[in-house]
């Protein structure tokens, strides 16, 4: 199983914010710490709003922050959230079902299990279990080359 990148980015994201929880932080602030595009970032930035992760401050010196406390931010439900397709294989999409031998295939039931396993140990853990000794570098707007 192999998790999008808007997952990977999203959890990287409510890291560093949770770990900055005490200001607001901004999206080329992330941009710049992780490389990742501001694009990227931004569509992410709205989603985890929407869903209530993050609170968000518009505005010349707005960004965001932890919509919850991070021990409230489950990581089974936050991957189930910003998952669109938690299929491992094609046989577990009902809307197209194409394989031939599903009725007698116990492939479907096993790995069924493993992604639920899966869930299961994500379900037991929260983001402030990510960030209990997690450490940033301290993060200095270059102002030099006109960078805000």
């Amino acid at each position: 199983m192999k998790l999008t990148s808007f997952t990977d980015y999203s959890l990287r994201l409510l890291m560093y914010v949770a770990v900055n929880n005490d200001r607001l932080v901004s999206i080329r602030e992330v941009a710049e710490v992780f490389e990742i595009s501001r694009n990227h970032l931004m569509k992410i930035v709205h989603e985890l709003g929407k869903g209530g992760y993050l609170k968000t401050v518009r505005g010349k010196n707005g960004g965001f922050r932890l919509g919850m406390p991070a021990k409230n931010i489950n990581l089974g439900k936050l991957i189930r959230y910003t998952e669109d397709d938690l299929n491992v294989v094609e046989c577990f999409n009902d809307k197209n079902p194409s394989c031939k031998i599903i009725s007698q295939c116990m492939l479907a039931n096993i790995l069924q299990m493993a992604l639920n396993s899966f869930l299961d140990v994500l379900d037991g853990h929260n983001l402030e279990d990510l960030i209990e000794n997690l450490h940033f570098p301290e993060f200095i707007p270059d102002k030099a080359i006109g960078r805000v």
